[in-house]
């Protein structure tokens, strides 16, 4: 009894002391986790500067088309024709050169597209373009980025006297295979009706 005495002023003492020096230990552990967490999540941060290389080369395109939008509309039409995307220089921005004809051959469409990629964002922008006017694409780019095999872009243009959300949706669905939808919602994202579907082979 009495070297218990004794010894509990002791083991008091050490007990103090390893509570204030896990005092001390537990913030700086969790400043080290939080630092750690910062430098997982900065290293997660996607880099997309690679993410349209699937599409580059030359495609056969097939395409449905909604001329009627937004009015409950079921009369598609289809066109033939190709799509080739090719790099620009040593970069990896790319353009898209498109021309298909209506199955009935009455109908022609032809457009020109540039993709540039922003690494301060991690995002890529889209521009379409007219080079027969020499005219950018009057309504705002798209703009977005791809999560896996998909890629969703962005705008909002009128339409018919109303402001309309647009989504492009890309998919990389094998190397032979890729698939782009255009959509609109008039209800900023709630609702969104397809109205341009394009197939790519090769």
């Amino acid at each position: 009894m009495v070297a218990l005495r004794r010894l509990a002023p002791r083991l008091f003492t050490v007990l103090m002391g390893v509570v204030w020096l896990w005092g001390i230990a537990l913030p700086v552990a969790a400043d080290q986790g939080t630092a750690n967490l910062t430098a997982v999540l900065a290293g997660a941060q996607h880099d997309g500067s690679h993410d349209f290389d699937f599409l580059i080369g030359d495609w056969k395109a097939h395409v449905r088309r909604l001329p009627e939008r937004l009015v409950g509309s079921s009369a598609w039409m289809e066109y033939d024709g190709i799509s080739n995307h090719h790099k620009l220089l040593d970069t990896n921005a790319n353009f898209e050169q498109f021309e298909v004809t209506s199955t009935d051959k009455k109908l022609h469409l032809k457009a020109q597209t540039l993709r540039m990629y922003k690494p301060e964002t991690h995002q890529w922008i889209i521009y379409g373009l007219d080079l027969d006017t020499g005219e950018l694409d009057p309504a705002a780019p798209v703009v977005g980025e791809f999560h896996g095999n998909r890629g969703e872009f962005y705008n909002r243009i009128t339409w018919q006297g109303r402001v309309v959300l647009v989504r492009w949706m890309w998919l990389n669905i094998s190397p032979h295979a890729a698939r782009m939808e255009q959509s609109f919602s008039p209800d900023g994202g709630r609702n969104w009706e397809v109205n341009w579907i394009c197939e790519l082979s090769r």
